[in-house]
């Protein structure tokens, strides 16, 4: 019975940790690190923060103000830290080097120099091995045969700063950085150990540095891999494409019943706390009742997140970044959600909850995301055999709207053309109302190329008709054969020519106001409707089953723009739904 007492009282201490650290992130960074510092306990606090968080935190603040900070934080959060932070793809950024170590040499310099002898001794010989030149001088040799700029501690062992690239050396205070950080260091550790010094310098002239990096890299993947930040090639495969009934033929995920002890491994909660409330899985989420799944889930989603830092090459410091990844994250699982709870309605939570307690969320993830991709190879199938593309026109020809949707489409991972409903161009899909919207104006997109695709079109050269759309390209030929003028090639309309149709198309007077606006007359939308009738073969009612809303459009628009304009006032320069001669 006496073994049980230490768990009860661990798992309270775990408690009250994670409820005095919950408090804190909703505190502003500053307010929080003055908040920890008056703590009866803030080397437990600081201690108590997962890794991740302590990293947000610590960018929250701002690295050089954190300083309190990171002399109370943990070797692993250190280490943390050095391993997000001076790496450059598969290589070590020195700058970075020298400024982060420096910190940490500032926050606590003798647990610094046990921490980097005992756990980082290969990275920073490597970064002295490419910093600095190291000379023994002899007992009989004078200090000036070794050339400028040398400098010694002991009068034995004489360093000399390595000239970096000429980009460093434009930075004077990254320069005066790197300096500072290595006579630091050299300072610190001859005190702790003259003659580790000296064994130190002469281990980082002869690092072999190819082999040295490769296996700090090697090291530096392995503890981030814990934490979701697989290695690029492995990450990437976060957007491979999963459908929805293979994984439904995959065994369930291993996660702890609620019966359970409660686990107590920190989960991050930078992710978790960015969630927004608007998505399926927030709110599914919000139904979770066990401690134990919940936590699950969290450090799952988390370590998704970081796969897909790794996957975009983002460098990720602050709130807002992350936010970005969450919401992507976020939308591709619900979307996958959806997709799995085969509803056209609304999504169950609870159906939604049991769903992602048992596939894995990544594969969640891929399911959402392969339903973007999968419209994203439809329309590269599309544009290999399209007419638009076998005419050599722009894809401007698709006018505003559709050429946001295309754009979207087109790039290497397709984006949701938003045009600053919500404040941006592009966002990611967040929902399967995104995907199916994007499909209905691709489906109409291809009705519109399919229905040139069987008229008699003969175009001169695209760039003789200035901005060239799908629009005026339609209304010109239908004009042209209004007035029945000459059909063989596409050809602008004089204004005089046009006026006759105009007159028929608007007829009335120009509006006053909203109570008198023009319409265009049904026997013109049926005159229009008989001419693409007999121009593609096709049957008027096929033509309206296709493309009836969008033509609908089209003479809305004409309403809109040409409602207030009389027939003698028509510019050729401001009307862009004709191709009119400007004469």
């Amino acid at each position: 019975m006496t073994d049980d007492k230490p768990d009860k009282k661990a798992l309270a201490r775990f408690r009250t940790l994670r409820e005095r650290r919950q408090q804190l992130m909703a505190l502003e960074p500053k307010d929080a690190m003055q908040r920890i510092l008056l703590d009866p306990q803030p080397l437990a606090l600081v201690h108590s923060f997962p890794e991740q968080d302590f990293y947000f935190l610590i960018h929250d603040i701002g690295p050089e103000d954190a300083v309190p900070l990171l002399s109370l934080a943990s070797n692993r959060q250190w280490e943390h830290l050095v391993d997000l932070e001076t790496w450059q793809k598969d290589q070590i950024d020195s700058q970075a080097v020298s400024r982060w170590l420096d910190l940490l040499l500032e926050a606590d310099p003798p647990r610094f120099v046990n921490w980097f002898l005992n756990e980082k001794l290969e990275f920073v010989e490597f970064f002295l091995y490419q910093n600095i030149e190291v000379r023994v001088r002899e007992h009989d040799q004078d200090p000036s045969e070794l050339g400028q700029g040398f400098f010694s501690l002991d009068d034995t062992y004489f360093i000399r700063f390595i000239d970096q690239s000429a980009d460093a050396a434009e930075n004077e205070l990254t320069e005066q950085q790197r300096k500072k950080f290595i006579t630091r260091l050299a300072d610190a550790l001859s005190n702790f150990d003259h003659r580790l010094y000296q064994g130190v310098l002469l281990e980082a002239t002869h690092v072999i540095p190819a082999e040295t990096e490769e296996d700090c890299f090697r090291r530096r993947n392995v503890r981030l891999a814990e934490k979701g930040f697989l290695p690029f090639d492995e990450a990437i495969g976060i957007y491979q494409p999963v459908k929805p009934q293979d994984l439904a033929q995959q065994s369930a995920k291993i996660i702890p019943s609620a019966e359970d002890p409660a686990s107590l491994f920190p989960v991050p909660q930078y992710p978790i706390r960015l969630l927004m409330e608007d998505d399926h899985f927030s709110r599914v989420l919000t139904t979770i009742e066990s401690e134990n799944v919940a936590s699950h889930i969290q450090a799952e989603f988390a370590n998704l997140c970081n796969q897909i830092i790794v996957a975009d090459h983002k460098t990720i410091r602050e709130r807002d970044q992350l936010r970005d990844i969450v919401k992507k994250a976020c939308g591709y699982i619900s979307i996958g959600l959806e997709l799995l709870s085969k509803v056209k309605i609304k999504v169950d939570p609870s159906r939604a909850a049991a769903l992602i307690a048992r596939y894995p969320l990544s594969n969640i993830f891929r399911v959402g995301f392969g339903e973007a991709l999968k419209l994203k190879w439809q329309t590269e199938k599309w544009l290999d055999q399209c007419w638009y593309a076998r005419n050599g026109l722009r894809l401007t020809f698709w006018g505003q709207q559709w050429l946001g949707v295309l754009g979207g489409l087109l790039i290497k991972k397709p984006l949701y053309y938003d045009n600053y409903k919500t404040g941006v161009l592009y966002r990611e899909f967040d929902s399967l109302e995104d995907v199916r919207t994007t499909a209905e104006a691709f489906s109409q997109i291809k009705a519109i190329d399919g229905l040139l695709s069987l008229m008699s079109i003969d175009i001169d050269r695209p760039s003789a008709y200035g901005f060239l759309t799908y629009k005026n390209l339609i209304l010109t030929l239908w004009a042209r054969h209004h007035l029945q003028l000459s059909a063989e090639k596409l050809k602008p309309i004089t204004q005089n020519e046009f006026k006759p149709f105009f007159d028929q198309l608007l007829p009335g007077q120009p509006a006053n106001g909203p109570s008198q606006k023009r319409k265009v007359p049904r026997p013109m939308k049926q005159n229009f409707l008989d001419w693409l009738a007999a121009d593609t073969g096709l049957k008027d009612f096929e033509i309206t089953a296709r493309l009836g809303q969008t033509l609908e459009n089209l003479f809305e628009e004409i309403e809109s723009e040409l409602d207030r304009v009389s027939g003698q006032d028509l510019d050729p320069r401001y009307v862009q739904l004709f191709l009119l001669e400007d004469t």
